[in-house]
């Protein structure tokens, strides 16, 4: 069984292998929506162990399964305390607690956190979500016996064993990107007790069994739980069908654009960090060199915004519109922190035209477009820059995840890097947490042996790029640096 966790809602689905092919059944499906409670944006994180053993359950009467393995978004984490409970519910990293981030940097400068971890500095990391509470709420951290990220703390509702897996411990900032171990200098930098961070475990490894009290509730049989590539990114780029010796640019395309290619060994030049690159744990010790960029989210809070006005439209329906309308020639850049909040998107976006001296958009398409053609010079812009630091000459673009549905985007990828652009599997970080899985109980001999597996059970879908978009691309880079 393999859990994928995202942002806005996670799925639970059974992987049959036959030997040769893998089937994929989905059992449950539930919506993740975070809670505000006095000011304060939590993940609702007992809603989803509920929803979890709803799917257990379900799974039990019907196909059965014999492992589990989770998987989810990275940075937020919960502290356990000496009985075994929360100190306080996971925060959700887009909650305005973290607006004074880089206030760190007046104690450990920006250089030396970069050189130990290769981690990108974005506001959402772990350790400005720790530093947050050393200064602002000490109590918590003295209660603190263990620190969890989301997966280790549902491995360990499910099990009753504390684990610390490596790809999502890596998005923490505070993991050493070169002996892949938790930074002393960094944890007790930001005043924590480096005692509560666990013993650093490989994806493959057990981390226990459902507990008696999970199977008597669920009326499961017993099944071992591993601790896979528990990043949903290290999961989903773990089951891209080329062979990892391929010079490709990787999209794992969902409410977030991890932008990247990998690399047997981190990479932490100055051009690394003067734009802002991430070295993040991925299979088989591999590291994901990659850009964090917004993705879906632009697109998933207009929708959200537009239903509140009495406009519900799919995705599909809003794929259409965009389609059907001509490009502006406006631009944005889907990072500017204007973005990273939920909220009126489209009245953002028109915002932000407005103020960079751009064409106004007014309608659902003309919004969508202009969200879709930024993405798409954006991860050209990130696909120049990982050729400067890496020297790889890139010969196509992978897009798994959900977006590598959507065949406006990737046509718009294809034509604005001049790549070909290969695109799914969308269910790509279940199979990643599934093949994972099946390698770790030998089921499967190694990851290559799951690519194959993969390239055997599912399609791509290839586009080629058209047109240049090179008057489009210079005028973004001036919207960039705007």
């Amino acid at each position: 069984m393999a859990i994928d966790l995202g942002a806005s809602s996670g799925r639970m689905t059974v992987a049959r292998f036959d030997g040769d092919r893998v089937q994929l059944d989905e059992i449950h499906r539930f919506t993740n929506d975070p809670v505000c409670i006095n000011g304060t944006l939590y993940w609702d994180i007992l809603r989803i162990l509920h929803e979890i053993k709803t799917g257990i359950a379900k799974a039990a009467v019907g196909v059965g399964f014999d492992t589990i393995g989770i998987d989810s978004w990275g940075v937020d984490f919960a502290l356990i305390d000496g009985y075994g409970r929360m100190v306080d519910m996971p925060v959700h990293y887009r909650d305005s607690r973290l607006d004074g981030w880089q206030s760190l940097f007046e104690r450990i400068p920006r250089e030396e956190i970069y050189a130990i971890t290769g981690i990108q500095n974005i506001q959402i990391n772990t350790i400005y979500q720790l530093d947050y509470l050393a200064r602002k709420r000490p109590e918590d951290l003295e209660r603190a016996k263990s620190f969890l990220m989301i997966p280790d703390l549902l491995n360990y509702y499910l099990t009753g064993e504390m684990h610390n897996e490596y790809t999502n411990a890596s998005t923490t900032q505070l993991l050493d990107a070169k002996s892949r171990s938790w930074s002393r200098r960094l944890i007790e930098g930001i005043g924590v007790d480096s005692g509560i961070f666990g013993e650093i475990v490989m994806p493959g490894t057990c981390c226990g069994v459902l507990s008696d009290a999970i199977q008597k509730e669920t009326q499961a049989k017993s099944a071992s739980v591993y601790c896979i590539a528990s990043h949903d990114t290290a999961s989903a780029v773990s089951a891209i069908p080329a062979p990892i010796e391929d010079d490709y640019m990787f999209i794992s395309s969902g409410t977030w654009s991890l932008v990247g290619t990998e690399l047997s060994e981190p990479l932490l030049s100055g051009s690394a960090l003067f734009y802002n690159f991430t070295n993040e744990g991925g299979a088989q010790g591999r590291i994901r060199f990659l850009m964090n960029i917004m993705g879906s989210f632009l697109v998933q809070e207009s929708k959200r915004q537009w239903a509140r006005e009495g406009k519900s439209f799919s995705f599909a329906e809003l794929d259409v519109m965009c389609d059907a309308t001509s490009s502006m020639g406006s631009y944005i850049d889907v990072d500017d922190p204007l973005f990273i909040k939920n909220g009126d998107m489209p009245a953002r976006i028109a915002a932000y035209c407005r103020n960079t001296d751009q064409s106004v958009p007014q309608t659902e398409g003309e919004i969508i477009r202009v969200i879709y053609e930024s993405l798409a010079l954006k991860y050209r812009y990130v696909a120049e820059k990982i050729t400067e630091c890496t020297g790889k000459k890139l010969r196509s673009i992978q897009i798994i995840g959900g977006g590598s549905q959507s065949a406006i985007l990737c046509g718009m990828t294809a034509d604005a890097t001049g790549l070909p652009v290969y695109a799914g599997p969308s269910e790509a970080a279940t199979l990643g947490n599934a093949t994972v899985q099946l390698v770790a109980s030998g089921e499967l001999g190694t990851l290559d042996e799951a690519k194959q597996v993969i390239r055997d059970s599912f399609s791509q879908r290839e586009y080629l790029p058209r047109s240049g978009m090179e008057v489009p691309y210079n005028k973004f880079l001036t919207v960039l640096s705007s």
